[in-house]
């Protein structure tokens, strides 16, 4: 007889896990399968964000700034070094410990949490009296029942259709953060996240990077302004950034790979690059599910068709994270992971997408949360804007990095803040204040009679507040 639980996970990305934990919080029984494996075939919870996403590509960004910083920064400081040389494979080895320390830190709330842990793929195969059958295969062979089902599979890279990724010349996010040993000239199809931040580790670490994007405009999801300083920022490091290219046939040799292209003025380029990461977004990863056995209603983009609630078409199945609708973030999963334990429960569960904050960890980090300028601008909400440079900021200047500024957007009647935007130094931590004032539905002058702690970067979200107003301090 099939084991029963009344709640069963598929997936232990940032969505699933912690979905299986707060319904374990919440008195029900958990069951949480997932099939990524480390080296040593043993479990790597996580997902794509712990394994092959945010939290190696953030360890590689943090070892390369500091390679960065000790090769052109210190001596402003009185600090000389010499003989400075990169130990690419312990760099490496440092992030795939990062990357443990997490699977394991997961493995151990699992098991605090009380929440039967099964090591392989789950697979629907059919409705019966007490909820939905699942299969198990991989390295645990099971039989369970589940009386609700929570999707949680994630994501996987798209492939440029007849280029397959063979993690050796043509790389997705997961063989970007292997390269054994630093190219002389790297590739990157795609100016979105990914690329930036996988252009920029590699570039500090001595490759010459080029990058190639469709879109005719850089970054267009970000605020025009912050776009353009990015862009210029970007290129000054060196970052040879094209946009509005049409890519040709790209071929794949012995030793490199061919990238041909024409640019918006109709010139043919051919480029050749030792490495090639493609970054042109993400799928949704429903294989093995055994979705149709069971009618589980996919869209035409193949995401996991959900309501509001993230409820599927089948009862008492939910699905969140990457492979719905939304944002494909790990931090919405983690939201609606938590909001669907709770609504399992019989509770309410809350997600804004209107407050979910994003990042991209370049140096300068760029982040924001809300509406943009453009956006704005294009439905006709009349706003007050306010901005504030880091230049002006005196913790920056201690810092030695005085890139960007903050900006924000204000309703011009009511004052409540609409969007905020930052350029600059520990963006992704600044971001925090503007997504609670907003998720309050706050004002620009709360934030600017808010005492902040001087001198701090937080300062210049209270005089960017201040400028809305027009009455800054220090600038």
């Amino acid at each position: 007889m099939s084991t029963q639980f009344d709640v069963v996970v598929i997936g232990a990305g940032p969505g699933g896990y912690i979905a299986a934990i707060r319904a374990a919080q919440l008195g029900m029984s958990v069951a949480c399968i997932d099939a990524w494996q480390n080296g040593q075939g043993g479990p790597a919870p996580g997902g794509t964000c712990t394994n092959v996403g945010c939290i190696p590509s953030k360890a590689l960004l943090q070892s390369s700034e500091h390679y960065d910083q000790v090769n052109h920064h210190f001596a402003e400081h009185g600090i000389e070094v010499k003989g400075v040389s990169l130990n690419l494979e312990k760099l490496l080895g440092r992030k795939n410990s990062v990357v443990k320390q997490n699977n394991d830190g997961i493995l151990y709330l699992l098991k605090k949490n009380k929440i039967t842990f099964f090591h392989g793929k789950g697979a629907f195969t059919s409705k019966i009296e007490g909820g939905w059958a699942i299969h198990i295969s991989g390295t645990t062979t099971a039989d369970i029942v589940g009386k609700h089902v929570v999707i949680a599979t994630g994501s996987s890279a798209r492939e440029l259709p007849g280029l397959p990724f063979d993690e050796q010349q043509v790389l997705s996010n997961d063989g970007a953060l292997n390269i054994a040993t630093v190219p002389k000239k790297l590739g990157v199809i795609g100016a979105g996240v990914i690329g930036l931040e996988m252009g920029s580790v590699w570039l500090r670490l001595g490759a010459e990077v080029t990058v190639l994007e469709a879109m005719p405009e850089f970054l267009a999801a970000v605020d025009t302004q912050v776009a353009k300083e990015a862009l210029k920022i970007f290129t000054k490091q060196g970052l040879a950034i094209h946009m509005g290219i049409k890519l040709g046939e790209i071929k794949a040799g012995a030793k490199n790979i061919t990238v041909p292209y024409t640019d918006t003025a109709g010139t043919e380029h051919k480029l050749v690059f030792d490495k090639l990461i493609v970054s042109i977004g993400r799928v949704p990863y429903t294989g093995g599910l055994n979705a149709e056995a069971v009618g589980l209603q996919l869209d035409e983009r193949g995401f996991i068709v959900v309501d509001g609630e993230c409820k599927t078409n089948l009862p008492n199945v939910w699905a969140v994270g990457d492979v719905v609708r939304g944002p494909m973030l790990a931090h919405k999963a983690e939201e609606e992971g938590v909001a669907v334990a709770e609504r399992i429960d019989g509770q309410h569960g809350h997600v804004n997408f209107n407050t979910i904050p994003w990042v991209i960890y370049t140096s300068p980090e760029i982040s924001w949360v809300g509406q943009t300028e453009q956006q704005l601008k294009a439905s006709g909400h009349a706003y007050k804007a306010g901005s504030f440079p880091f230049l002006a900021n005196g913790r920056a200047r201690a810092l030695g990095d005085t890139t960007g500024f903050v900006k924000i957007l204000a309703d011009a009647v009511t004052d409540e803040v609409l969007g905020v935007h930052i350029i600059g130094p520990m963006a992704s931590e600044l971001i925090a204040e503007a997504v609670t004032i907003m998720e309050f539905k706050g004002a620009a002058e709360d934030i600017a009679r808010i005492c902040h702690a001087h001198p701090t970067l937080s300062e210049s979200m209270k005089e960017a507040a201040l400028a809305v107003d027009k009455r800054t301090l220090n600038f």
